[in-house]
């Protein structure tokens, strides 16, 4: 063991590709560019079209914003990475990237529950709805998790950046995550561990633990309507496939670092990727064709963009 700390590392991930590693700026290149196209269509349409500035639709064009931040954080340094060789990062930069990664990623489960909250409201009781989701009443759901979010990932960072990285300086990864940095210090690390595996519980897991017993009321309460509720109900099935989507990445890709399994490491890279892909190329697309406000007036601007 050196005597010293590293704060100049090497992103290695995909190293075992040799030459072919620049080939996977490819496909990653246009996922980036179907996010980029898909969140800012939604966004247009959300902001440009005045019947949906509802606060459900609010919340679905806060999310494609978060989804667009979130690529932007590491998706152009690593195509740079893949196609110029260019792996270096410093110390700070890395703290840096990593809490925004995990920053911004934090808000993917959050929104979801504000979006339920909002449905709950909608449909359970719809006379006191726009009281419920004016901003003075509903900022008491939005701060607490908000400050939540904040501080576990403040700490986080915090933590990883008093470590000693004595060991080597080559991350085998393709952006800087939690994990990844900390198997590099030399020292005790389990404190960082055990924070890093609490977040995803009183994160992740917390969130759609709200979400499900807000989606558990809300067909309760729809199915005691009858008939009458069957069209509120349908506005929820977008969520749940979007919450499902959402659960199962983020699980697959906490967990395959945490506990042991036969993933080489190149597979953990892979679902660690997708996980902050995913979501920007396929909610935008789940909610421009599942929730039919939204489809309607995409169809409307681009037709209009087409008549020009």
């Amino acid at each position: 063991m050196e005597n010293v700390s590293h704060t100049y590392f090497i992103l290695n991930g995909f190293n075992e590709l040799g030459e072919m590693r620049p080939l996977l700026s490819i496909p990653f290149f246009f996922m980036f560019l179907l996010s980029i196209s898909a969140n800012s269509l939604l966004l247009y349409v959300i902001v440009s079209q005045r019947v949906l500035h509802s606060p459900m639709y609010i919340l679905i064009a806060l999310l494609a914003c978060v989804d667009l931040s979130q690529l932007f954080i590491f998706l152009p340094n690593m195509l740079l990475n893949f196609l110029f060789d260019l792996r270096g990062i410093s110390l700070t930069g890395c703290l840096t990237q990593m809490y925004c990664i995990h920053f911004t990623g934090s808000f993917q489960s959050t929104f979801l529950v504000w979006m339920a909250l909002d449905r709950y409201f909608a449909i359970c009781t719809p006379l006191y709805y726009h009281n419920s989701m004016a901003l003075p009443g509903f900022l008491k759901f939005v701060i607490p998790l908000l400050i939540r979010n904040f501080l576990l990932n403040t700490v986080l960072v915090s933590l990883a950046g008093r470590l000693l990285f004595c060991f080597t300086n080559v991350i085998d990864h393709c952006f800087c995550e939690h994990m990844p940095l900390v198997k590099l210090a030399c020292g005790n690390t389990s404190m960082n561990n055990l924070l890093g595996l609490g977040i995803i519980f009183l994160i992740t897991v917390t969130d759609f633990i709200i979400i499900t017993i807000s989606y558990v009321i809300i067909f309760r309460s729809v199915f005691r309507s009858g008939t009458s509720g069957a069209k509120a109900l349908n506005t929820c099935v977008t969520h749940i496939i979007i919450i499902t989507a959402c659960l199962v990445t983020a699980l697959t890709a906490f967990l395959s670092y945490r506990i042991k399994n036969n993933l080489s490491q190149s597979s953990r890279i892979f679902l660690s990727t997708m996980y902050m892909l995913f979501p920007g190329c396929f909610n935008p697309i789940i909610y421009g064709l599942r929730t039919k406000e939204i489809r309607q007036q995409i169809l409307r601007v681009l037709n209009l963009i087409r008549e020009k």
